[in-house]
């Protein structure tokens, strides 16, 4: 596979760095970044809500854990983490997990076409620390339980349909999902030390109910090529299904997973990486990697990953200090925004409603930093399409 200098770009001013590496389009070698100089520009003070934000946008909380949202009698849900949106008519739903343990599951709030808050509920119950997850083509959450031997659960963002238990996709400590309708398979990460990278094909595309799993394939460098083998048996005991192929790509903590454009990205919190599969040539290599930096790029503990319209990532830290970060396709890494006053917690859940002009996300631990502490917030403004 060609392979580009990652990070050969300077960084100046630590608010910003570019990368050399080829990222969503195969951008060719980015101009060397200029303090401020992501797509947003530099961010402000911290408004009301203890943000900091570029020019022209705004926040605004959601929900809080233990009290109601909005004016509806629905309880938000302690430590909110990953989540998504979904269109509802000409409003929207967002989906928030709950990474607690026990009790976890996952809510849901429903907005009008003008953003207001119209409904709030619960649409899954009595799981064990739901951390990230994955919306399907059909519209459906996928929450993860990130436990030793945990499951997967196929959620209705509606609230209609009872959540269901979807073994097949593997019991291990899962982390995020993120759904290939090209290839018709879902990827998986794995939250551990020696985690592995996983995809999961149903029998039948948009019925996860059997299927198999397959892990990654790979030698140890950081790029090549790769393959995928089944895990032989998926619910993992005796022997855990990341020891039970030979040759399976080892990842230092797997967190968030998105699809794009034949291509899926996933994070690695151990090493603070974010990796990239190119799924035309079955090729992967790193698409960011701090310790080339030393440490001047602004993007420390990844975590949540999302993606916008403008091709776009958006990276959520764990730690670090509190901000959403972007990737652009040009290889630019920047600061988005900013939580101030809120280092005991982590952000979490990063999510564009359907029209893309609004990003969803929360603190898991608020201020208080303890999980009864979370707060979900709106940004609005003019993000780039």
């Amino acid at each position: 596979m060609e392979r580009r200098s990652l990070l050969r770009a300077a960084v100046l001013g630590g608010t910003s760095a570019a990368l050399g590496g080829t990222l969503w389009r195969g951008a060719a070698y980015a101009a060397p970044a200029q303090p401020g100089a992501g797509p947003y520009g530099p961010l402000g003070s911290p408004d009301a809500n203890g943000i900091r934000l570029p020019s022209g946008f705004t926040s605004r909380v959601i929900a809080r854990s233990g009290q109601r949202v909005g004016s509806t009698s629905y309880t938000w849900h302690n430590a909110p983490d990953g989540g998504a949106c979904y269109a509802d008519g000409t409003g929207w739903i967002y989906v928030s997990n709950s990474e607690i343990n026990p009790s976890g599951g996952a809510s849901a709030v429903k907005f009008s076409s003008t953003g207001a808050i119209t409904g709030a509920y619960r649409i899954l119950s009595n799981t064990r620390q739901n951390c990230a997850g994955g919306k399907t083509p059909w519209n459906t959450w996928l929450s993860c339980e990130e436990v030793s031997l945990g499951y997967v659960y196929e959620t209705d963002p509606w609230g209609t349909n009872a959540a269901a238990q979807r073994a097949a996709m593997g019991r291990f400590k899962h982390e995020a999902a993120a759904a290939d309708p090209v290839r018709k398979v879902i990827y998986l990460t794995e939250d551990e030390t020696n985690g592995r990278f996983y995809r999961f094909v149903p029998t039948t595309w948009g019925n996860l109910s059997s299927g198999k799993l397959q892990v990654m394939v790979a030698g140890s460098a950081t790029s090549g090529s790769f393959t995928w083998a089944d895990i032989p048996d998926p619910d993992g005991s005796p022997t855990a299904t990341r020891s039970q192929v030979s040759g399976s790509k080892s990842f230092n903590g797997g967190e968030g997973c998105h699809y794009a454009n034949d291509t899926v990205w996933f994070t690695t919190k151990g090493d603070n990486r974010v990796w990239q599969l190119n799924l035309l040539n079955n090729t992967y290599e790193l698409a960011y990697d701090d310790s080339l930096v030393n440490g001047t790029a602004p993007l420390t503990g990844v975590d949540n990953i999302t993606g916008a319209s403008s091709g776009d990532l958006f990276v959520a830290e764990d730690g670090g200090n509190m901000e959403i970060c972007v990737i652009t396709p040009d290889d630019i890494v920047a600061s988005f925004l900013r939580v101030d006053g809120q280092s005991s917690s982590e952000i979490t859940g990063p999510a564009f409603s359907p029209d893309g002009t609004r990003l969803y996300f929360s603190s898991q631990r608020g201020t208080s930093g303890s999980s009864s502490g979370g707060i979900t917030y709106e940004v609005t403004g003019p993000f780039r399409s």
